[in-house]
């Protein structure tokens, strides 16, 4: 059940407010004076404070209220307040939103408006507390991934690449063959290669095979080696990647490009462990760990027949789906920050709204190359949207090229949308991230 403490020296106001609030199932808790309210605001949790503005009978310059409202400020920033008054002036209420207050209301007030002010100013507060106590969550399992898994620079912020990562970290300890599944671009390998550096295996070799950039003919010899005169052009004998990954790790991207005879060997060396050479009959051994990626749909060619199902199974027995970039927005702006640290450019907010409205077909490769593209378009000056050569969807281009709004026009939202920061920043056609980088920056708290 929520609290709102009730800081007014009128009886019959503490009383009215008591029983409204209780229509909606709020705690209220009355204090007559601004000690008072002071002493039950730092003794008991309190959601939100309705306070006066005057507690003198000879007196309507407020400066009571001003002075508990800065208390109360100082002890607690972050809890919501909302100013009860005889004022009207609009001036006046933009002056005490700039101060922090959460809203604005008149007396004699409007219950209704007074209840969904309430209303939404706690829904608000529960929303800030479930993501800082996400935001700490995610923090604390960073930090225990980081302890024991090594991230080889890997950048990111999402939660849908710190779920995969734990994943990974888990993996990395056995021997088991891993699947890593996801669009082009997503950096498949990057995250093969840190399973095999987290793994025993890790002074080993890594080594990489592409399935899909090799014509059928010279996968066998790319895969097990070809002795001398195995094939025209053969002038000496060369091992495969299976014998140069002996002991380590071999990956083998783009595994679902891998023609089905060349399906049909592979799965005959993992399964004995054994293989030969191109025009060789000398049978060799091979211990790896196979690591295995595709964008494809493995399941679907199996079910076409393209795919062999029980190698299927022996490839896909860990699976590490790494989520494309437009399900990981929290990872763009550390992206693309990470892509510009060896540039003087910096991103403005303007160029921040259009990478984050962008979505990102390409993923970690294009935005690396958009950045790559802006840093040098740009100058070394501030990166602004056209220096990206982003083309975005109309409603996104029209909200980019609006004029920035000013603090007066973002504490009016704010007043307007009774502090909810989601409903302002619609209203100021701005995305709620936008709407509180312009908070920060004109110190604007919630």
């Amino acid at each position: 059940m929520h609290t709102v403490l009730i800081i007014d020296d009128n009886p019959g106001v503490g009383e009215a407010l008591t029983l409204l609030l209780s229509l909606r199932d709020i705690r209220a808790l009355h204090a007559a004076t601004p000690a008072e309210g002071l002493a039950m605001a730092a003794g008991k949790r309190v959601d939100l404070v309705i306070q006066d503005m005057n507690f003198s009978a000879d007196t309507t310059s407020g400066e009571e209220g001003v002075a508990l409202f800065r208390a109360l400020r100082e002890r607690n920033a972050d809890l919501p307040v909302i100013l009860l008054t005889a004022w009207t002036r609009l001036e006046s209420a933009v002056e005490l939103v700039k101060a922090g207050a959460a809203d604005y209301l008149a007396k004699p007030w409007d219950d209704a408006k007074l209840l969904a002010t309430v209303g939404n100013l706690l829904e608000l507060g529960d929303s800030n507390r479930e993501l800082i106590r996400t935001r700490q969550e995610r923090r604390d399992r960073r930090a225990a991934l980081t302890a024991g898994f090594d991230l080889d620079g890997l950048v990111f912020a999402s939660e849908a690449m710190l779920s995969m990562l734990e994943l990974a970290a888990q993996v990395a300890r056995t021997d088991l063959p891993v699947l890593v599944t996801g669009p082009n671009g997503v950096g498949k390998e990057h995250v093969a290669a840190l399973v095999h550096g987290n793994s025993a295996r890790r002074k080993l070799p890594f080594v990489a095979l592409n399935c899909g950039a090799l014509p059928s003919e010279l996968i066998e010899a790319e895969l097990f080696g070809a002795d001398s005169g195995a094939y025209t052009g053969a002038h000496r004998a060369r091992e495969g990647r299976f014998e140069a990954a002996h002991g380590g790790t071999l990956f083998l991207d783009e595994i679902g490009n891998l023609p089905l005879a060349g399906q049909v060997k592979l799965l005959r060396v993992l399964e004995t462990g054994r293989f030969e050479r191109l025009g060789s009959s000398r049978t060799r051994e091979a211990k790896v760990r196979i690591i295995s990626a595709t964008n494809s749909d493995l399941r679907a060619m199996v079910a076409a027949g393209s795919f062999r199902q029980d190698l299927y199974y022996r490839l896909n027995v860990f699976e590490l789906k790494v989520p494309p970039l437009a399900q990981r927005r929290d990872d763009v702006l550390a992206l693309a920050a990470h892509f510009l640290r060896d540039s003087a450019a910096t991103l403005t907010d303007a160029a921040r709204e259009t990478l984050l409205a962008h979505s990102w077909p390409g993923n970690v490769r294009e935005l690396k190359n958009v950045m790559a593209r802006a840093a040098l378009l740009a100058g070394g000056g501030p990166i602004q949207p056209q220096h990206l050569q982003i083309e975005l969807p109309a409603r996104h281009a029209a909200v980019r090229d609006l004029e920035e709004p000013g603090k007066e026009a973002v504490l009016a939202a704010l007043a307007e949308a009774h502090g909810v920061v989601s409903r302002a920043a619609q209203a100021l056609g701005l995305s709620r991230q936008a709407l509180y980088r312009r908070m920060e920056r004109y110190g604007i708290s919630e």
